[in-house]
């Protein structure tokens, strides 16, 4: 796919992609939709990727939706029940740097990563409910599970909107930057990542993710068994030989 809305870069086992349309706030349309799909699709057939970072062209992360595009998902008799199920489904643990507004459909496409990453200075909102309409990408399923009922609410229901300081304190962020370093702190969330073995990533991630909606007893269960897989794993064998000989363990996915 020739790729008009974002970018893709793929080097030392991480895959960068980043929102190219400054000019309209990097909001979100249809053709954006596809090519998150479409990029997805890549970098899951990339099997030895460790970690996708998700950024953005310009001073906001994303305004939200195109009107014709929410119009479009609204009226649609075949109902999308995610958008963003691409990003949310990635093998490989995803970050995302928020700089600027995240707000509405932005929002939830962050809410869509695995780890968060703003600048002090970011703003978070979801001002559906105010105009009279509902979120359109799991803000009411997935901001509660990320940053409590209460913070979930208040964005929700209330229309409040936060800085990034406050986004941090309910857990809706995970690293809070300093403005202006962004990119350095983002690198060393990404770098620090990329660092581990690919599959440990991979299926730790799984658990976690799939772990949380069932009973402890399923959970642990589900950990043990991804743990077992791991272990007839090369990048296993790779290590434990690393530890030993005290070098950098050289992973291969497989």
């Amino acid at each position: 796919m020739d790729y008009q809305r974002l970018s893709l870069l793929i080097e030392e086992r991480i895959a960068r992609v980043t929102l190219t349309r400054p000019e309209a706030g990097n909001r979100i349309d249809q053709r954006l939709l596809r090519e998150l799909d479409d990029v997805a699709g890549r970098i899951d057939a990339e099997g030895s990727i460790a970690v996708t970072v998700l950024t953005a062209e310009g001073a906001d992360f994303c305004l939200g939706w195109e009107d014709a595009t929410r119009d479009e998902l609204q009226g649609s008799k075949a109902a999308v029940v995610d958008p963003f199920a691409a990003i949310a489904s990635l093998a490989c643990p995803t970050v995302v740097a928020i700089r600027g507004s995240a707000f509405s459909g932005g929002l939830e496409l962050a809410l869509a990563c695995d780890i968060r990453v703003a600048e002090a200075g970011a703003r978070f909102a979801m001002p559906e409910v105010g105009l009279g309409m509902m979120p359109l990408a799991g803000a009411t399923q997935r901001l509660p599970r990320v940053a409590g009922k209460a913070a979930a609410l208040a964005l929700l229901l209330l229309g409040e909107e936060f800085d990034g300081g406050r986004a941090y304190a309910c857990g809706l962020v995970s690293r809070l930057a300093a403005d202006g370093l962004l990119d350095e702190d983002t690198a060393s969330v990404v770098d620090a990542i990329a660092s581990r073995g690919p599959l440990a990533l991979r299926y730790a991630k799984e658990a976690t993710v799939r772990g949380i909606d069932m009973t402890l007893d399923q959970g642990l269960r589900f950990e043990t068994d991804l743990s077992i897989i791991l272990q007839s794993t090369s990048d296993r064998a790779e290590g434990l030989k690393a530890f030993f000989e005290k070098r950098p363990p050289n992973f291969e996915a497989r």
